[in-house]
């Protein structure tokens, strides 16, 4: 009977050995998935699932899955950078394109108005008293060419002057030969006259009129009647306005520029101006002057543009766009404006450091231009950057960091566990130790240690 026993006991002890050998061989690390044809060098192994935890030799994770290897021709990927695979960026649509060094020529467009050209004003308004007799440019908007009649006037006081001046002639010449000295006299009063009259801007070709009492008024220029402040038969005084014209075969169209757009716009840069008023045509001009006093209401800058209008399309008062476009200045790194991530402190551009591979770049922009935008600091010729997609991009970056902080925080709690239990022995020693000596103090007996210690001395 005791042998049978023992025999059994002996049978049960071989069959626990061998199922241990067993178990612990179908945990052994098995080799992770590795193409045997490539032969670059394998620096460790990384967590499947993105977690901070790598390996010097092949493994599984927890769940079984292998461990990634990472060869020494990739490069550590940034802090927020992620990885994807191509099924996964063909699946979020990502589009990329390539930083390039070029002259960026800044556009900007801002509402504008057609104004009247005010180097081309004119003002009609005689120096001296007198009545109109006949107003023949008698409406508002009427176009009249230089040297067109505007107005018949008659004046008393101008009557007077052309008078004395003819009659002094007239004696001088009498008095040439008879009385050289008061001939000298008529022709002083006579020069005394001519030029009150010039003083009155009246011409020698209107003096015949004015001989008769009536003095023609002509038009300075090819213009415009804008204003009509008198009518027919009315009496003026000297220096009164009567008309304002205005040449409109150039305009200004002025637009109103937000000053925080007014970067390298200047004097004589490229502006095109389309208005509603005139459907599918475009006016090509150029910046004339920039006003230097910014506008308080709407914190912008008026700009000038002069356009010709020799068909009279461009009416003042149009309203429409202006399109400035500046000098192109120095060559900058340029990329698309959607490249751009901007988080109202911060401007972040991904760039593409590998195939799947993106790695998160603050950035510092310069000026912009339509869809273009100037990177001052923070890429480089060539890179490439994401265009299209970039926001989930960035979402699956902060989730990335937001899991690898996480599994940092996890790391830190095992490790000091593991400490805890690599010295679990120890430290209960020591607490019991420690629990018997405050409790010996507290009852008022000696401690352990001090008895032992008192009983070898």
């Amino acid at each position: 009977m005791k042998f049978i026993l023992a025999l059994s006991l002996a049978i049960a002890l071989t069959g626990a050995w061998w199922l241990g050998r067993f178990s612990a061989g179908s945990t052994a690390p098995a080799a992770a998935s590795v193409d045997p044809t490539d032969a670059r060098d394998i620096l460790y192994y990384r967590n499947p699932m993105g977690l901070a935890d790598t390996s010097a030799v092949p493994k599984k994770d927890s769940m079984g899955m292998d461990y990634i290897p990472v060869y020494a021709d990739q490069a550590p990927m940034a802090p927020g950078s992620v990885a994807l695979t191509p099924e996964k960026v063909q699946r979020l649509g990502v589009q990329t394109a390539p930083a390039t060094r070029t002259r960026l020529a800044q556009t900007v467009r801002a509402s504008a108005t057609v104004e009247v050209d005010e180097t081309k004003q004119f003002v009609v308004a005689p120096r001296f008293e007198g009545w109109i007799e006949t107003l023949y440019a008698n409406q508002t908007g009427l176009a009249v060419k230089r040297g067109q009649t505007l107005a018949a006037l008659y004046s008393p006081e101008l009557f007077a002057a052309l008078e004395e001046a003819r009659i002094a002639e007239a004696a001088a010449a009498k008095l040439d030969a008879t009385d050289p000295s008061s001939a000298a006299t008529m022709r002083r009063l006579r020069d005394a006259s001519r030029t009150r009259l010039s003083n009155w801007q009246v011409s020698d070709a209107a003096l015949d009129a004015a001989g008769k009492g009536r003095l023609l008024l002509k038009a300075p220029a090819n213009a415009v009647v804008v204003e009509k402040l008198v009518v027919q038969g009315d009496r003026f005084e000297p220096g009164q306005t009567i008309l304002r014209l205005a040449d409109l075969s150039t305009v200004w169209v002025v637009a109103n520029v937000p000053a925080g757009q007014l970067g390298r716009l200047a004097v004589g840069d490229a502006a095109t101006f389309t208005t509603p008023s005139a459907p599918g045509r475009e006016f090509a001009g150029q910046v004339t002057f920039l006003e230097p006093i910014l506008d308080r209401a709407s914190r912008s800058v008026r700009v000038r543009i002069a356009l010709a209008n020799a068909d009279g399309v461009l009416r003042p008062g149009l309203f429409g766009d202006a399109l400035l476009t500046s000098t192109p200045g120095e060559p900058s790194i340029v990329v698309p404006r959607s490249a751009i991530l901007d988080s109202g402190t911060r401007q972040i551009a991904l760039v593409e450091v590998g195939p799947g591979r993106f790695e998160p770049r603050e950035v510092r922009l310069g000026a912009r231009s339509g869809d273009r935008v100037a990177v001052l600091d923070g890429l480089r010729d060539g890179e490439t950057v994401v265009t299209y997609g970039n926001f989930l991009i960035d979402a699956e970056s902060n989730l990335g960091a937001a899991m690898q902080g996480m599994s940092h925080g996890a790391q830190s709690a095992v490790d000091t566990g593991a400490e805890t239990n690599h010295s679990g022995h120890d430290d209960t020693a020591s607490a019991t130790k420690g629990n018997a000596t405050r409790d010996a103090a507290d009852q008022g007996t000696p401690s352990p240690a001090h008895s032992n210690h008192g009983e070898a001395n």
